[in-house]
């Protein structure tokens, strides 16, 4: 395996791609991808995952990992990546939605919290509006 990460910017339509075979949301993806990140494996993504910026507070969106190269670490990569660009832009904290993987985000540091607790300006994005069913998981990880 030949993996490196690089900015999305120019890998919207292979995110799509990514996104759709897993299910994950994909209508709403941003049209700025810069702070959306991709691992390649021979020019190829094989994973992804971003930011959305609302003041101090970013939304974890399309962390995904093909089926084919999971259990390698891409997707604590992709997570690395993305909470410490999080970081050097000064965030206060990282909140996400999810359906399918609240253990993984518990090991890495997230805790569940009523969605309610999020910030206003999160709670409007596309993310939380309609796109994640009220199923869905609410959680957060405090970076300050």
């Amino acid at each position: 395996m030949n993996m490196q990460i690089e900015r999305a910017t120019p890998y919207r339509n292979e995110i799509i791609a990514l996104l759709q075979a897993e299910g994950l949301p994909f209508a709403d993806l941003p049209e700025d991808l810069g702070n959306f990140v991709v691992i390649l494996d021979d020019r190829r993504v094989i994973g992804s995952a971003g930011l959305e910026i609302y003041g101090s507070y970013g939304l974890l969106r399309s962390l995904a990992v093909s089926k084919s190269f999971r259990n390698n670490g891409i997707g604590n990569q992709l997570l690395n990546e993305v909470e410490t660009s999080a970081g050097v832009r000064g965030l206060a904290a990282i909140y996400l939605l999810t359906e399918t993987a609240p253990a993984y985000f518990k090991q890495k540091g997230y805790k569940q919290i009523e969605r309610a607790a999020i910030p206003v300006a999160v709670q409007r994005s596309s993310e939380f509006s309609h796109v994640c069913p009220v199923s869905a998981i609410a959680m957060k990880k405090d970076l300050k």
